[in-house]
């Protein structure tokens, strides 16, 4: 099931508006990007994610997720990391000729094109932290590797937790970087 389904959705936009607010009031130096993924990844500018719905469409697609991500942050200066928020494993991802290929439950093509592209991320010094809700035992191992790979962390929460840990560990975060410089 996916994670409107499961009722993750809003804990998840909850979650995003509210980063959005805290960088914008307390860091307004630091940038925020956001990206929506389902069977595809798109830039959601952070003031629609009130009014962002669900498409329909089935689908993980962590690896296109990252690609776009990874060309955000290419813009940027400063720390880069991505905080993603999942409860799904990667079941989608962009093939070279440029179609999406879905497949449930997740096939090595799909998780080897996600785990190349943390690679990638990983190579440009971005560090992606992880927050499952629902994780199974699927999700648990992918996350594994992509924190094997990258040296991010990786958080199970529930919807009704997700929030405290992404803020708690945000600022966390902010007070090391402040305190080494």
């Amino acid at each position: 099931m996916s994670m409107p389904m499961r009722d993750n959705f809003l804990p998840a936009k909850k979650v995003a508006m509210a980063l959005h607010h805290l960088i914008s009031s307390q860091f307004p130096r630091d940038y925020l990007g956001v990206v929506g993924f389902g069977e595809t990844a798109r830039e959601l500018q952070p003031e629609s994610i009130p009014e962002v719905s669900w498409d329909f469409a089935y689908g993980t697609n962590m690896h296109h997720a990252f690609t776009l991500a990874r060309r955000m942050l290419a813009r940027q200066s400063g720390t880069k990391q991505i905080i993603m928020i999942t409860d799904g494993e990667p079941t989608a991802h962009i093939m070279p000729s440029g179609e999406i290929f879905f497949n449930y439950p997740p096939v090595h093509e799909t998780v080897e094109a996600t785990l190349r592209e943390v690679t990638r991320c990983t190579k440009e010094q971005i560090r992606i932290n992880t927050f499952m809700l629902d994780a199974d035992n699927g999700l648990r191992r992918f996350i594994e590797q992509l924190t094997k790979i990258n040296k991010g962390r990786a958080f199970f929460t529930t919807p009704d937790t997700l929030g405290d840990y992404v803020l708690v560990d945000f600022l966390n975060h902010k007070r090391t970087m402040a305190g080494r410089r």
